[in-house]
């Protein structure tokens, strides 16, 4: 019995499905099980009498009982446990109660709870979908991803990390894997990338974390992670083998640590098709949200002032995609630049050659010449106060990590100098954000115009309602994901970065200040349809599509996997 016992018929995308196998290797098949849904026909052709209950159950009662499962779980975690055995269980079933439930659902099997998930991965261990490489087993990468049974054309997109920068929690080793194959989980329940489609892949090169570490349970490498010329060469081995493996599939590479995310984007991003959500997933839905709300003001994009509080992975890929759409109002790159100030640990990144700032921050310094007149709290420092004062920024960006950071005091100073500030508390969990909607509301009498990395629950001040935007890369990267699929693009672009931001933005309706920034989550599936046209679009334009895109529209709807149970062709 092959390890497949189904094959999707070409043109069905996933409708029309030929079975080869019977009897409890149905039912251990997640894509192809339907458990009690299976009709009684179904059940003699299959060898799957007396395997079952008798009642046949349809989809929408096993979703809503489903749902009440997860509703009546006690913990967080054990919706997640519950979530994920289900998903190894029934594919069909896991995403139509994601799909359906996209909003109650996506923060458990995403952020913020899967950050708890991953920290328990060795102790919960059971079954991961997945593919585990070892730093200490290079030569063996392309036979990894050779047993996974898949191979050319099997394959669209490859969702790897190496756990160093795993959400706000940081080294969490093979745990990682979980974060691969949450984002997997979206791009399906939010882009309709069929879920057989795509591989998570962990890359193990030890870990700095010392509780993993010393703990005995722990799954990975037990050793200190490997930051030398052999890390470049089992990255490098890596991609090569994908290549051979899965030409043409886009890699996706997620919560790489800030030193190496930049490096590694650039180094292959014209090599093979490779995106990094971290950097441009991030950068264009906060841009989608800066768009939505400058047009709201009537204002345009090179008129801002910008403070981005975290000079990181995040931050810079933020400043750099804005400073593409400044350029397209018709500023030059440099003068688009000018309009941005940045900070790390040490303050205002800036040309002080006593201060060791990171390489791909140093585009992004400011003169210290420039700053002579500054007026400051303390000589020589250059901080978050002091720059919101001495620039009057119309837009405050947080991805610091550092919770509170945006100030009653730094909020009202910005506030006092503009009439609708944008304020965007981006870090993740909710814990580390650098303030909170309510509060940013209160300082500013309502006048701010927010979106925040996790979701907050509306905000009501006197009698009006504030809807909290969440400015969550399932916005975006489930769009580019499935862009890139229908077309076949052998790159992914600066310009359809930026058209996936545009998308987003043209469906945000701010009409009043109680209006969201961004589309709301329970749009995901036509957001992402929007996104992946334009995606296309521009990459026919440029001339990387591999693929003929001659109706677009039908083409993204044609191949967007609906999570309904296939008809089943017996063999």
């Amino acid at each position: 019995m092959p390890r497949r016992q189904y094959e999707v018929l070409p043109g069905s995308h996933g409708s029309r499905v030929r079975v080869q196998a019977r009897g409890q290797d149905v039912l251990h098949d997640p894509r192809i099980n339907r458990g009690t849904a299976f009709t009684h026909e179904e059940r003699s052709a299959l060898g799957l009498e007396g395997m079952l209950p008798v009642s046949i159950t349809p989809l929408e009662a096993q979703e809503s009982r489903a749902l009440s499962r997860v509703r009546g779980a006690r913990t967080m975690l054990d919706k997640f446990a519950y979530l994920q055995a289900l998903r190894e269980r029934n594919t069909v079933l896991f995403y139509r109660l994601l799909t359906d439930h996209i909003e109650e659902i996506m923060p458990i099997v995403y952020t913020p709870t899967i950050g708890e998930a991953i920290k328990e991965f060795s102790l919960w261990y059971q079954h991961m979908a997945g593919v585990f490489l070892s730093i200490d087993q290079v030569d063996r990468v392309e036979e990894c991803l050779r047993n996974t049974g898949l191979t050319d054309g099997d394959v669209d997109i490859l969702i790897v990390t190496d756990s160093e920068g795993i959400l706000g929690i940081g080294d969490q080793g093979v745990g990682g894997i979980q974060i691969c194959n949450g984002k997997k989980s979206l791009y399906t329940a939010a882009g309709g990338v069929d879920p057989d489609r795509m591989l998570a892949v962990v890359l193990d090169v030890g870990t700095d974390n010392l509780a993993l570490l010393n703990d005995d349970l722990y799954m990975g490498l037990k050793k200190a992670r490997v930051r030398d010329e052999r890390y470049d060469e089992f990255v490098a081995a890596f991609v090569a083998a994908a290549g051979r493996v899965f030409p043409g599939a886009m890699i996706h590479w997620e919560d790489f640590g800030a030193n190496n995310a930049h490096r590694l984007l650039h180094t292959y991003r014209d090599e093979v098709c490779s995106f990094n959500d971290d950097i441009q997933g991030t950068a264009a839905v906060v841009a989608s949200a800066v768009l939505a709300g400058v047009k709201a003001k009537h204002e345009k994009l090179s008129e801002q002032r910008f403070v981005i509080h975290g000079a990181g992975t995040a931050g810079i890929g933020i400043a750099d995609l804005l400073v593409d759409l400044m350029v397209k109002e018709g500023v030059t790159r440099e003068e688009a630049r000018t309009r941005f100030w940045m900070t790390s640990s040490r303050g205002l990144v800036t040309d002080d050659a006593t201060l060791r700032f990171r390489d791909f921050q140093r585009p992004w310094a400011r003169g210290v010449g420039e700053l002579r007149d500054w007026e400051l709290d303390q000589v020589g420092r250059y901080m978050l106060a002091d720059i919101v004062r001495n620039t009057h920024p119309t837009v405050l960006i947080g991805t610091s990590g550092q919770p509170g950071s945006f100030s009653e005091a730094i909020v009202r100073d910005m506030a006092g100098h503009v009439e609708r500030p944008i304020i965007m508390p981006l870090s993740n969990p909710t814990a580390l954000a650098e303030a909170t909607p309510a509060e940013l509301l209160g300082w500013t009498d309502g006048r701010a115009m927010i979106a925040t990395g996790s979701p907050f629950p509306a905000v009501t001040l006197g009698d009006v309602t504030y809807s909290i935007a969440q400015a969550n890369n399932a916005l975006v990267f489930p769009g580019i994901g499935l862009g890139v699929a229908v077309c076949k693009a052998t790159r992914v672009t600066d310009a359809m970065i930026a058209a996936s931001a545009e998308a987003v933005a043209s469906l945000a309706q701010v009409r009043s200040p109680a209006d969201p920034l961004l589309p709301r989550i329970n749009d995901l599936r036509h957001v992402s349809a929007a996104v992946a046209i334009a995606v296309a679009r521009v990459a026919a334009d440029e001339g990387i599509a591999s693929a003929p895109l001659t109706e677009p529209v039908q083409q993204v709807f044609d191949e967007m996997w609906q999570p309904v149970y296939p008809e089943l062709i017996l063999s």
